[in-house]
């Protein structure tokens, strides 16, 4: 393992975005659990790389939600349901993964969905360079749908009980501790228990970031 700063980090991140040698857009997945710090280290990653003169594609898992009445079948605070009934893999194989992977034409969405008005969108398809960086956000990126779509994965590791109480900070102008308590203890901790039980995530990234401590990270390379 190695510890550093937070520019370190994301320096050695840029450096294995660069080493991956593809025809096609290199696509990175960032996996971890909800509040686990995934968007923001996509967002800062990113951001390195479009210093570096890199074209970034940056997307999220959120904007492949399937509408609110059909995720919810099974109650809204199953853990199952987090799981199976949430998001929409083959729009997001179609739309976006596969036009930028191998074979692709790499006229892609980055979007079908707006989450906040609960209504598909359909986006300008636009054409992406050959070397452009796909950096894709999520949770269960790992999961049998996905997981071959990824030229690099990412996974970021963080204490479940953390993320607790990093969503009750991060929610609190619009959800109540309790509310927000709730929803992770019966619906975001256990679908995440599920999936380290039947997936293994950690068993399939290249690199995992330890993030309990932002600034301070400690992050591991992995083979297969």
């Amino acid at each position: 393992m190695d510890q550093g700063t937070r520019d370190e980090m994301l320096g050695r991140l840029a450096e294995a975005v660069g080493s991956v040698m593809v025809t096609h857009p290199t696509r990175v997945a960032v996996d971890g659990a909800p509040a686990a710090g995934k968007t923001t280290l996509a967002d800062e990653l990113a951001v390195v790389l479009r210093t570096q003169g890199r074209d970034v594609i940056r997307a999220t898992i959120d904007d492949f939600l399937f509408p609110r009445a059909q995720r919810y079948p099974r109650g809204e605070y199953s853990a199952e349901g987090c799981y199976f009934d949430t998001h929409d893999h083959d729009e997001l194989n179609r739309v976006l993964l596969d036009p930028l992977g191998p074979g692709g034409d790499r006229r892609f969405q980055h979007a079908v969905y707006d989450r906040t008005a609960d209504t598909a969108l359909s986006p300008p398809v636009t054409t992406a360079p050959a070397d452009a960086v796909l950096v894709f956000d999520g949770v269960f990126l790992m999961r049998p749908e996905l997981i071959d779509r990824w030229d690099l994965r990412i996974f970021v590791s963080t204490a479940l009980e953390k993320t607790v109480d990093r969503a009750v900070i991060r929610e609190r102008r619009v959800s109540s501790r309790a509310e927000v308590e709730r929803r992770w203890r019966e619906r975001y901790i256990p679908s995440q228990q599920f999936y380290f039980a039947t997936v293994r995530p950690t068993d399939h990234a290249d690199i995992i970031v330890h993030n309990d401590e932002p600034q301070q990270p400690v992050w591991a390379t992995q083979t297969h």
